[in-house]
């Protein structure tokens, strides 16, 4: 697992670190760390690094500090380094000193150069860049790297209320933090320093990609199609019958157990789908393992139904799309029900099941609703967030938005429905889910094209494939 670490948590892992090493030592480590990220960022976009030009934007608190040293190790490699003090008479006394010492020069404007390193603010700010900073950053041309995170974007929820940097890079040393997850798109690239720290376990936790290949099901020696994982979906309708395509081939594609489905799109989902085996109606579906319901299916009595008697099962369910819809006012057929329960709204549905839109913390709105309710929930976005009471937080970075497209959330039903079936968890199933679905995206769009689900659906098999060559 990847950690992502709060404010408090690093603060108190560099308290101890303090009390281990000599004043000064941690910010020396630091900045180093720093220094050799920009010079390979120089190298890679300039062709070298002697005679380049880099101008550090300098705020009042460490990370200032971290710029102004980062500065004077510049310096001795040939670089031409001038320091923009946005509060000279609070600026790092010790760094600013070893800047000029080293040849750097202190200066009022930008200048034109070849990176700029951002150093405005730390993990201790909140809030959007004030005026001067945000007129000095408005003014940038050259790619940017931040210390420790982008200046202006909340170190915790990742919230960007107003203006902040948008970084190319961001150099965090110690632990990552919740930020470089949560708003990645504002990070770019995120370089860890190791300087030290002695971490517990974070709040926010990511899985590695050789995590999600060494836990996806894969048929042992003694293994049947039923001993594999058997889910039911009930999805699509007259007017979405497209819904059930998508799960049903979602749930096909993520295991290599068993597909029932009841619902009345049975034709184009055997026409997309043979493998699967469709039933006339619920009570004839048979002996299920998990299921998915809610995609495509309507909000009508018929739908309702249907909801309470798979809810009515000792059975793991997923909930999404239109049965999220009728949760909302049917509250009482899932809260603190028995039974392994995952809730899989978009922002949208989430008001509706919350009473509030998930706001700027999404982190702590999912564990609310997810205490509240007894259930564990995913909440859909760029980072999607994974909570259940009494667990670890999830986070899944999606690398892109490629996946934000009709129909790609019942492929991610299906997939988490087949990884329940299969005996998995449902904040572990649904981690995973989002991974290879996340992953299967990108590898739909490569890099550069618009998708929809369809090609997003066709790819999860590749997707699987390539987490699976981490542990092969």
């Amino acid at each position: 697992m990847r950690g992502y670490y709060s404010v408090d948590q690093v603060r108190a892992a560099e308290a101890d670190l303090f009390t281990r090493v000599r004043e000064g030592v941690p910010m020396q480590r630091a900045a180093y760390g720093l220094a050799r990220v920009v010079a390979a960022e120089l190298r890679t976009r300039t062709g070298g690094v002697s005679g380049r030009n880099v101008t550090l934007l300098v705020g009042s608190g460490d990370n200032g500090g971290d710029a102004l040293f980062a500065g004077a190790f510049l310096r001795r490699r040939g670089v031409a380094v001038r320091a923009v003090l946005l509060d000279q008479a609070r600026a790092h006394s010790k760094g600013l000193a070893a800047l000029r010492k080293s040849g750097g020069r202190v200066a009022t404007d930008i200048g034109t150069p070849d990176l700029v390193v951002d150093g405005i603010v730390g993990i201790s700010g909140h809030g959007p860049l004030r005026p001067a900073a945000a007129d000095l950053v408005g003014k940038v041309r050259a790619p940017i790297i931040s210390v420790d995170l982008p200046s202006g974007v909340d170190p915790d929820s990742g919230a960007v209320d107003g203006p902040a940097v948008r970084a190319d890079v961001t150099v965090t040393f110690g632990a990552y933090k919740r930020v470089h997850a949560l708003a990645a798109p504002w990070c770019g690239r995120v370089e860890l320093v190791d300087i030290g720290l002695r971490l517990v376990d974070a709040d926010l936790q990511a899985m590695e990609i050789a995590e999600v290949g060494s836990l996806w099901p894969i048929p042992r020696s003694t293994d049947d199609k039923y001993t594999q994982g058997v889910v039911g979906i009930r999805a699509g309708s007259a007017r979405y019958p497209g819904a059930a395509v998508l799960c049903t081939g979602g749930a096909v594609a993520a295991t290599s157990g068993m597909v029932r489905y009841v619902g009345s799109a049975t034709d184009q989902v055997l026409a997309h789908s043979p493998e699967v085996v469709a039933a006339p109606d619920f009570d004839s579906v048979g002996r299920v393992q998990a299921w998915v319901v809610g995609p495509g299916c309507g909000t009508d009595y018929s739908a309702l139904d249907i909801l309470e008697r798979v809810l009515g099962t000792d059975l793991p369910v997923v909930v999404d799309a239109d049965a999220l819809t009728l949760l909302a006012t049917h509250p009482h057929l899932v809260r603190f029900r028995q039974a392994p329960t995952l809730l899989t709204p978009h922002a949208g549905e989430f008001e509706r099941l919350a009473g509030a839109a998930p706001g700027p913390d999404r982190v702590g709105a999912v564990r609310k609703l997810a205490e509240a309710w007894g259930v564990t929930v995913l909440l859909k976005g760029r980072a999607t967030v994974i909570a259940a009471p009494g667990a670890p937080t999830y986070v899944n970075e999606a690398g892109g938005s490629w996946a934000a497209t009709a129909g790609s959330g019942d492929v991610l039903s299906g997939i988490i429905g087949a990884l329940l079936a299969a005996g998995l968890e449902p904040a572990i199933a649904a981690a995973m889910a989002a991974r290879v679905h996340s992953l299967a995206a990108n590898l739909a769009a490569e890099g550069s094209a618009p998708i929809s689900a369809s090609p997003l659906l066709s790819h999860v098999t590749p997707a699987i494939r390539l987490v699976r060559t981490y542990v092969l």
